[in-house]
């Protein structure tokens, strides 16, 4: 398995993996969409400062199964429930000397080193050829790709954010599809306007870590961090990082990617999680159209003495379209194989949104609900496991302030 998973890597590599960063998203936060916004600059244009804001608020209510115990407890049903900000983020962004782009950002709703959200310069030398070092999102999935104020719905799928669920005595290890945000640095670029590539080295430690913390691993004998590789084709130029934006209705733009990573002594030195993923966007003018599949294989080091590993799979559909110029109306169909391939039992998790764009105040209302079904379980036990920690039943009212 792990020259197959060097194989993929390294051919994922010489392709590489696509530079999504165009000028209106550039703070992969706030969509300018064609519009200049609040800008310092210099005469010759070489020399730029852009401050930008978002926060959110949202109304939560998430219903839990009983997951088969005796009604006789009264056990509530209704948790997670009530008023949250899930981002409140305060940044800059800008340009300096022609050719380096640059942004820093701080998330005033999270904690710990979360709060640093990104950080990071870019040096792009050529279209084809970049460098960006700090703090950014690791090169896997269209979805967390995506701006952060221009997604389709107000959560993620669950697919990617949800942790998976392994043997009971081996709870304390539960990596997720969703990589995120990391501390590395990243070779980008865009050749022949079509072919697009990211490649990085990270911590493989996540956006809640900011110190170099990791070792060399024992197994492998190369150092224990995140490898990373993204590769796309755009055959009519640059999609935006958005899954709709009403400044945006006359585009036509598709996007096909597939990606590759493999996370060396992750979770506490204990295994080696390797992911790889499938990617398809359109947006046709008012339509936005999306999907993607990923894979993950979880082994164990030697030192945890486990013969076993497990493979996971993922994805969804979703689809959005301008009912006027200012209504979006949203779909969405979430799988996640959660339990491993080697057993029965898949969530399925149809969701339903609307989203209304306030015309010349950066407003943004959207709702969605969610309901989250089991499908093909061997016995009522682990139907009853797999949807562990996640509502049966989620709807969320969220408004938006950009600025």
């Amino acid at each position: 398995m792990k020259k197959i998973i060097t194989a993929i890597l390294i051919a994922a590599s010489a392709f590489g993996a696509s530079a999504q960063y165009d000028a209106d998203t550039e703070n992969g936060v706030v969509s300018f969409a064609g519009r200049k916004g609040f800008v310092w600059e210099s005469k010759d244009g070489k020399f730029e400062f852009k401050p930008y804001l978002m926060v959110q608020t949202a109304a939560d209510f998430n219903w839990y199964d009983s997951e088969g115990l005796d009604p006789a407890y009264n056990q509530d049903h209704v948790h997670n429930s009530g008023f949250s900000i899930p981002y409140a983020v305060l940044g800059f962004t800008g340009r300096a000397f022609g050719f380096i782009t640059y942004n820093l950002s701080i998330n005033a709703a999270a904690s710990g080193a979360g709060i640093l959200q990104q950080a990071w310069a870019d040096m792009k030398v050529t279209d084809a050829f970049g460098v960006r070092v700090g703090k950014f999102k690791t090169p896997f999935t269209h979805a967390t790709l995506t701006t952060l104020g221009e997604t389709l719905f107000p959560t993620l799928p669950v697919s990617l954010t949800a942790s998976v669920i392994m043997p009971h005595s081996l709870n304390a290890v539960t990596p997720s599809m969703m990589t995120g945000f990391d501390l590395g640095v990243e070779f980008h670029g865009l050749v022949k306007g079509k072919w697009g590539y990211q490649a990085g080295i990270f911590n493989g430690t996540g956006s809640n870590v900011n110190l170099a913390t990791k070792t060399f691993s024992d197994d492998w004998h190369i150092p224990s961090l995140l490898y990373a590789a993204r590769f796309t084709f755009q055959p009519w130029g640059v999609i935006p990082a958005t899954q709709g934006n009403p400044r945006q209705l006359d585009l036509d733009r598709l996007l096909v990617g597939v990606s590759a990573s493999m996370n060396v002594e992750s979770e506490n030195e204990s295994t080696n999680d390797f992911r790889a993923g499938i990617e398809a966007a359109w947006m046709h003018k008012r339509l936005y159209l999306a999907g993607e599949a990923y894979f993950m294989h979880v082994g164990f080091t030697k030192r945890q003495k486990i013969d076993e590993s497990f493979n996971y799979m993922g994805g969804y559909v979703q689809g959005g379209y301008f009912i006027t110029d200012r209504v979006q109306g949203a779909l969405r169909y979430d799988f996640f194989d959660r339990n491993g391939l080697d057993k029965g039992g898949l969530l399925n998790m149809p969701a339903i949104g609307v989203n209304y764009y306030f015309k010349g105040v950066n407003l943004k209302l959207q709702g969605m609900y969610r309901y989250m079904g089991r499908t093909g379980h061997a016995t009522q036990l682990d139907r009853d496991n797999d949807d562990l920690g996640l509502a049966t039943h989620n709807a969320t009212v969220q408004i938006q302030y950009t600025f």
